[in-house]
């Protein structure tokens, strides 16, 4: 190396050094700024997770929270004193797999009570706002079910439009041949107010429906509310909760209130459970009625299997999920719905994990320092103290030496003049 980069290295070295030494008080100061910063965080976490107000739990809470303190403090400096001592790369992998180990347990124990205290009650109002949305699809999949339970009414209708016809006809005598209201009218007529009646309930439904789903909407409206309304989010999570059971019966009430099993037991009944009515006495009349009846009953099969395909189509249409509101801590929440809080995720773990780059700076320059001392000279490095032992251990050495011999004296000079 050329001797003029020693001086250039000289100042450089003592440039490095007189800046770590300089702020090596501000370090362990800002080190404990951030360890304090976590440890008030984390106590507000922990309050958050604990369900009574004693003072039992603020204890438990202020020791845990300063055990973390304490914890992240004595961590960071050990890493800031010794990582940047070690010379060989086993033992620096060595240190930094157990910064990496330690900063997963920091991270565990500490960092998400910090995003709990940053974020706790958003998190808990995303979490209602969740539930909301849910009670919201099966109230709205509730109603559609029973809207359309509610159509079927049609088809009850046109099924008993078409069997008064039919009596209307054989009372003209244009069905079996005989005017008059004898079997085959009564048979008609028997099913044709039997589905008069059934229309007439599925027609008394519709108010309800109709009221059920607005109280619906009206709950919604106010749990809406409950997740913006200002104020502590516990309170508003127990009114929460009340509305949500409200709800939950209203819309199970509206799941019963669909007409599609009493039609189908309907459609089932319509050709099984007909009343025959005692034939004429006149045994051409009466094999002419029998005829009539049976093609009436045939129609009635076919009335019935195509009532009950409409039913069944209904019943098979997707129920309403399940939905219950669950009451969630907010250290709980910002865990959930941890995507929706990514800032605040990240400030709980950088004032966590902030002196990681305070350590990987020192390194830095401790090497540069170290690589900087290995292309000096020796004389160039050499301390006062060092300088002053290899005085002594010089003389020591030309003590113990023998003294010259006369002959081994050299001459002294005589002068020109002489």
């Amino acid at each position: 190396m050329p001797m003029s980069e020693t001086p250039s290295n000289t100042r450089y070295v003592r440039e490095l050094e007189g800046h770590l030494t300089a702020l090596d008080t501000l370090s362990g100061t800002a080190l404990g700024v951030l360890s304090a910063a976590s440890g008030i965080y984390t106590y507000l976490g922990v309050r958050s997770l604990l369900d009574t107000d004693g003072a039992l739990s603020v204890f438990a809470a202020l020791a845990y929270s300063i055990a973390v303190s304490v914890g992240i403090f004595v961590f960071w400096t050990y890493l800031m004193r010794l990582l940047p001592a070690m010379r060989t790369a086993r033992a620096r992998l060595g240190l930094l797999g157990a910064m990496a180990l330690g900063s997963v347990a920091i991270v565990a124990m500490s960092s998400w009570l910090n995003a709990a205290a940053l974020a706790g009650s958003a998190a808990v109002e995303q979490h209602l706002a969740h539930t909301v949305q849910d009670y919201q699809g099966s109230l709205e999949r509730a109603n559609t079910i029973a809207l359309a339970a509610q159509g079927l009414e049609r088809d009850v209708a046109r099924v008993r439009q078409s069997f008064q016809d039919l009596s209307e006809q054989e009372a003209t005598g244009n069905l079996s041949g005989i005017a008059g209201r004898g079997a085959v009218f009564r048979v008609l007529r028997q099913k044709a107010q039997e589905l008069e009646a059934l229309e007439a309930q599925i027609v008394a439904q519709d108010p309800v429906i109709q009221s059920a789903f607005a109280d619906g909407n009206a709950i919604l409206s106010r749990m809406r509310a409950l997740t913006v309304e200002p104020g502590p989010v516990e309170s508003r999570s127990v009114e929460f909760s009340e509305e949500a059971v409200r709800l939950a019966g209203l819309i199970t009430r509206l799941r019963q209130l669909s007409v599609a099993p009493l039609v189908a037991r309907a459609a089932q009944d319509l050709s099984a459970s007909v009343v025959l009515p005692r034939l004429n006495t006149d045994a051409e009349t009466a094999a002419g009625q029998q005829a009539t009846i049976d093609s009436v009953l045939e129609v009635l099969g076919q009335r019935a299997t195509t009532l009950g395909e409409a039913a069944q189509a209904v019943e098979t249409m997707t129920p309403p999920e399940e939905v219950s509101y669950t009451p969630i801590s907010a250290a709980d929440a910002v865990i959930r719905y941890a995507g929706n809080f990514v800032p605040s995720w990240a400030g709980a773990i950088a004032i966590d994990l902030l002196p990681a780059v305070l350590v990987l700076i020192l390194v830095v320059t401790q090497g540069a320092i170290f690589d900087s001392r290995r292309r000096m000279p020796v004389e160039d490095t050499l301390t006062l103290g060092e300088l002053r032992a290899a005085v002594a251990a010089l003389r020591d050495v030309e003590a113990d030496l023998p003294p010259p011999s006369p002959a081994s004296r050299p001459t002294p000079l005589r002068s020109t003049a002489e």
